[in-house]
């Protein structure tokens, strides 16, 4: 009988102690991001009055004061940066906003939702203008009013160029992210996919509705898996939403200074701030030929020529992904880089 009751006793005893000891709430999920689309008016092309309109997105319990300006590539609109399909896997401003970050993905001019005017009155010059327009209203506290005291670009291919442009010309930004793009292209594949991957608007059953002139070009129907996506590193059903949701236009005659200015040329060492260059590796427009994209250092070495010491250029690749590296199967990984980065340099 002592035995039990010692039992019962120890029982009882450490019943009570479990129930006095404080319970640790779960963690909370994050709240959802506040995404809102905005018209921002810019004069642009030969002084005309125009309409940029993009997405921003903040975290849902706070509100930073540095932003990412989001630039897409050509044939994209804005977005490439919050694919519909899978957003906690493909959504770049989603993911940001999760970890405490606010970005602004615009249409550049000509595209989506923003003003279309002839395609020929288009230039990379005329859309960094536009560009800079933004960086000013952002800072001045005229886009969601918040006024940003710290603006970063982030560009993808035409984009990346554009933002080349904008930062070597302006100098009102505190950091640049390039990706999908080197100094020197493969020129075969890259006139391979201009000259076969792409036809006038008019010709697209997707797109002509919209009655865009035949001086804006669009990728041909069913074109972007091979054109910029890798061979393993993809998504059959994200392919279809970027075909879906993401497939847009790009003048014709703006590709020619931003392809001269923002690629090739040295335009990059005008930039004073420090700048990301990110590739996949297996972007076979960029990548290949005559850039070895294999390793972060090899790409360095080759790229570092092409920016001045206060870019403090860093580089780094993703193992498997094609040309829009922000839809491929491990583009977390690139975006986790991206913020680190961020965090590092800008702050």
């Amino acid at each position: 009988m002592r035995f039990l009751r010692t039992l019962v006793t120890s029982l009882i005893t450490g019943a009570v102690a479990l129930s006095a000891q404080p319970v640790v709430p779960a963690a909370a999920a994050p709240a959802a991001p506040r995404c809102s689309t905005v018209s921002v008016p810019v004069t642009a092309v030969v002084l005309l009055p125009m309409t940029v309109r993009g997405q921003l997105c903040l975290p849902g319990d706070s509100t930073p004061t540095t932003i990412q300006l989001l630039l897409h590539g050509a044939t994209y609109n804005r977005v490439y940066w919050d694919l519909p399909y899978q957003p906690e896997r493909f959504s770049y401003q989603r993911d940001m906003a999760a970890h405490g970050l606010a970005t602004f993905a615009v249409d550049e001019l000509g595209v989506g939702e923003s003003t279309r005017p002839l395609s020929t009155l288009l230039t990379g010059l005329s859309q960094a203008s536009a560009v800079h327009q933004v960086v000013g209203r952002l800072r001045a506290g005229q886009i969601g009013g918040t006024a940003y005291g710290k603006v970063v670009l982030v560009g993808h291919s035409a984009g990346s160029a554009i933002s080349v442009i904008e930062a070597a010309t302006y100098h009102d930004v505190d950091g640049v992210v390039l990706t999908g793009v080197t100094h020197l292209p493969n020129v075969p594949v890259v006139v391979g996919d201009v000259g076969l991957g792409l036809q006038p608007v008019t010709l697209d059953p997707q797109l002509s509705p919209r009655g865009g002139d035949p001086g804006y070009l669009t990728s041909r129907p069913g074109a972007r898996g091979t054109m910029y996506h890798g061979p393993t590193d993809l998504d059959p059903l994200a392919v279809q939403a970027d075909e879906q949701y993401a497939k847009d236009q790009v003048s014709a005659t703006s590709l020619v200074d931003i392809i001269s200015l923002g690629l090739v040329s040295p335009m990059s060492t005008g930039i004073d701030v420090p700048v990301l260059l990110a590739n996949g590796t297996a972007d076979t427009g960029f990548c290949g030929l005559i850039r070895d994209c294999s390793t972060a250092d090899a790409l360095r070495a080759q790229e570092a020529p092409y920016f001045s010491p206060s870019a403090h250029l860093s580089v780094y690749v993703l193992p498997g992904s094609g040309h829009s590296i922000a839809l491929a199967l491990n583009s977390p990984d690139y975006r986790t880089a991206t913020r680190t980065w961020l965090a590092r340099y800008v702050g």
